[in-house]
């Protein structure tokens, strides 16, 4: 896999997922919502990790790649 995410869109993403994590296991968020956003916040974890986003690789869009609306 090749890394397709810019430093910033990793770090957003990291932080958004232990933001999600510690609102769903202090109660803030209501657990039936909390169960349907978990997936959410592992991918965004897994991605951040990573660096490899597979809708952006879909898309064609991410980091190193030129804008291919210009063309």
């Amino acid at each position: 896999m090749k890394v397709n995410m810019l430093f910033a869109d990793r770090v957003i993403r990291l932080v958004a997922s232990f933001v999600y994590l510690i609102l769903y296991f202090t109660g803030v968020i209501h657990p039936g919502i909390g169960l349907w956003l978990m997936p959410v916040a592992v991918v965004f974890f897994i991605t951040s990790y990573t660096g490899f986003c597979p809708l952006y690789a879909l898309l064609g869009v991410g980091a190193g790649k030129k804008n291919r609306m210009a063309h």
